[in-house]
Order: C-alpha cells, then sequence, then structure tokens
C-alpha cells in the first residue's frame, strides 16, 4: 500500500506474502490484511471483505476497499526513502475510514442540483431516466485486449469520514472523491494523468485527462505494436461531455514536469448530438516539484516510475462548436457564451510516468481497424435512437 498524503508527502506499507491480497471478480472489492490485532486467531486464515465495523475491530494493519467505504491502517515508513520493506525508511503511519457518495461514474448522471441520490449514495433514476456508462477506454477495455487496463469508477463523488497522517487527524464531510481502477501486467511505457473536481464556484464540475501508450493486441505480430491515445471525460451539471479519438480529435503538450495542455473536440455524429471543445491548462509552482512513486514495470516489478502532485492549478473551459461552411469545419460558436469559462482550481491533480521525459507534444492516432471497432455502439445506439424518434 502506498498513500499520497498532505503536502505531498509519501507512506508505504508491503508485504511479501501476496496470498493475504484479495479481490472481488465483477465489482471494485479488493483488500490486504498486514497484521490481524489477534495473531493467535486461527479463525481470521482466508478473510476477506468484512463489514467496516468487524474490519476496525479485527484489524492492526492494511486495507479494505467497497464499494462506497474505504478503510486502512498503514504502519510504515516514508515511501521516498529507502526499500518497501520494513525499517527501510523513516517511520511513519496512517488511518483513513471513509463513507462515500457517488455522484458520477463515466456517463451520464443525475445532476447534484436535482437531488437524485439515494441515502445508499446510488443515483436514482426519475420518469424512467436511464443513465448510460461507458468503458473509460472504449467497449473493447471490457476485454483482455489492451495492456494495461484502466477503468474511471467514480470521476465525481463525496466523501465523509476521517484521515490520519503521521499523527495529525483530518476530519471532513462531503469532500471531493475520485476512484479509479488499473490491472494488467505493467503500466504504459509513458503516460500523463490529470483529474480535478473541485472547483471554484462550480460544484457539479469534474474533469479527468489521460493519454499514454498502450501495447495493441496482437502485438507479437509483424507491424505496429503501440499507439498513442490520450482523452478528456468532463461532468458537468449532469451531462457527459466525451472526448476520445475515435469520435473527434485530442491532442496535448505535457512538459517535464510543470505544465499540461489539452486540447480536444467531439465532432463526429456517431457520438454526441451535441459537438464541442475543450482547452484545459494545468500548471504547478516552483515550489511544487512533485513526489516520485512506485508503479508496476514489465521487467521489474515495482519502480519508482512516475511523479505526482495535489497541487496543480488548473484553467477548464468548454465551448459549444458549430459548422462554418466557409471554413468547412467546425468552429467555436461566436454568438453563444462558454459552457464553462475559464473554471479555476488549485487542487488538481497532476501525474507524468515511464519516459522518456521530453516536452511531449502529441495528437492521437489510433488504428483504424480499432477505430472501427470502438464506434460500433455508439452508431448501434445512434439507430435506437431514431427508431424511437420515428415511432413517436
Amino acid at each position: 500500500m502506498q498513500l499520497l498524503g498532505p503536502n505531498d508527502t509519501y507512506l508505504v506499507q508491503s508485504d511479501e506474502d501476496d496470498t493475504k491480497f484479495w479481490g472481488w471478480k465483477y465489482a471494485q472489492g479488493l483488500g490486504c490484511t498486514f497484521e490481524w490485532k489477534d495473531k493467535h486467531d486461527d479463525s481470521t486464515k482466508g478473510i476477506a471483505a468484512m463489514t467496516p465495523e468487524e474490519w476496525r475491530e479485527r484489524v492492526k494493519s492494511g486495507f479494505q476497499i467497497l464499494p462506497f467505504h474505504i478503510q486502512g491502517r498503514l504502519d510504515g515508513h516514508d515511501g521516498s526513502l529507502g526499500g518497501v520493506k520494513s525499517n527501510q525508511g523513516i517511520p511513519g503511519s496512517a488511518e483513513f475510514d471513509i463513507t462515500i457518495r457517488p455522484v458520477a461514474g463515466w456517463g451520464s448522471y443525475p445532476p447534484l442540483s436535482s437531488n437524485r441520490q439515494s441515502q445508499e449514495g446510488k443515483p436514482e433514476a426519475h420518469n424512467n431516466t436511464t443513465y448510460d456508462q461507458f468503458s473509460t477506454a472504449g467497449w473493447l477495455a471490457n476485454f483482455p485486449v489492451f495492456e494495461p487496463h484502466w477503468q474511471i469508477t467514480m470521476a465525481h463523488a463525496r466523501a465523509t469520514g476521517s484521515c490520519t497522517w503521521n499523527g495529525t487527524v483530518y476530519e471532513f464531510n462531503d469532500a471531493p472523491f475520485y476512484g479509479e481502477k488499473n490491472w494488467g501486467g505493467a503500466f504504459p511505457t509513458k503516460w500523463y494523468w490529470s483529474q480535478c473536481n473541485s472547483f471554484d464556484g462550480y460544484k457539479d464540475l469534474a474533469f479527468t485527462a489521460g493519454g499514454g501508450i498502450r501495447l495493441l493486441p496482437f502485438s507479437f505480430l509483424p507491424g505496429k505494436r503501440t499507439e498513442t491515445l490520450g482523452l478528456i471525460g468532463i461532468h458537468y451539471n449532469g451531462v457527459f461531455y466525451e472526448i476520445v479519438p475515435w469520435l473527434g480529435s485530442m491532442e496535448w503538450e505535457v512538459s517535464t514536469w510543470g505544465e499540461w495542455k489539452f486540447r480536444g473536440r467531439c465532432t463526429d455524429n456517431v457520438g454526441s448530438q451535441q459537438k464541442f471543445e475543450a482547452d484545459i491548462i494545468v500548471t504547478t509552482n516552483d515550489n511544487v516539484p512533485g513526489v516520485l512513486l512506485r508503479a508496476p514495470t514489465k521487467d521489474k516489478g515495482m519502480q519508482y516510475f512516475c511523479r505526482d502532485s495535489g497541487y496543480g492549478l488548473v484553467t477548464l473551459s468548454l465551448y459549444e462548436l458549430e459548422w462554418d461552411p466557409d471554413t468547412g469545419d467546425y468552429i467555436r460558436s461566436p454568438n453563444k457564451a462558454p459552457i464553462i469559462d475559464k473554471a479555476q482550481s488549485n487542487l488538481c491533480t497532476v501525474e507524468v510516468g515511464g519516459g522518456p521525459w521530453p516536452k511531449w507534444k502529441v495528437e492521437s492516432k489510433m488504428s483504424p481497424i480499432i477505430k472501427k471497432l470502438i464506434r460500433l455502439p455508439y452508431a448501434l445506439r445512434n439507430r435506437m435512437r431514431w427508431k424511437k424518434i420515428k415511432k413517436l
């Protein structure tokens, strides 16, 4: 377990016995008990998920991630020094116990202003409203096709609970929360990531941007083995704005550290009926060097492989597009105000990983075959939508 905490501090605890780890196959549930409070209780062997109350009573150190509750007790050391095994760094401890109320997954959702959130934290459908959710990297990512795998499970949520970090207690109520899951053999050879759902004056706004070099299926065959892709997802007032290379264009300029620029547009009729463009700029101050964190690598296991910080300065704008016959292209609607006009925050998370890392300026390029396959569900949804309209 590795944790990035207040003021970009870093704690880690590990165990060589991987049989202590457990995970659910069809839902977001996983955990590991490093040490039980009662070391002589044989009945604890093989235990996986517990109720939050039972976990508090029985676990001395470890973690448990359930769909709407996360808990952890770390008895380790400073992860920025030495190794991950016991006594390989300056001692440190952390404890967290947090209840989560989802707001948005990765798709449409009931806006916060509608009060359509149940007491259990699940979105409630009213008037037969359905909220479509998507695979973050396209429907093919549901299967063992690409490497690695990535799914954003909660782009926007609220968290209530407490965190104790090296003796300092932090209590919070309805704080912004974000959740995702990575799995597979290793992280990409190079990637970037940024996320924020705590904007000044925009309570119901969240964005995630990510991109990297991923391994294509059948990469053992001659020909191209990787592709460089990026995406932006924006959740705002109940609407999901998906900017992906199979529905439009996505480009970025990311420096070695300190500046992330994203621009993308959705212009394909097979996707959203609305056409839009996003401009996002994130920077860090000179006194924010970021923290080197460990990530899984293909040949060497967990290594220092990425740099993160929770103190990025972000400015986000979102524009509606309209067709301009003079230029033969979509342009920002000149007679309409931006959908989002320079929303800002100083609590944006940022990350760069892998390498090498000179300034990285790229436009997403997809394999034509993969692009056609990923577009299929969008085309089918559009066809069904037109059938319903004709019936009316």
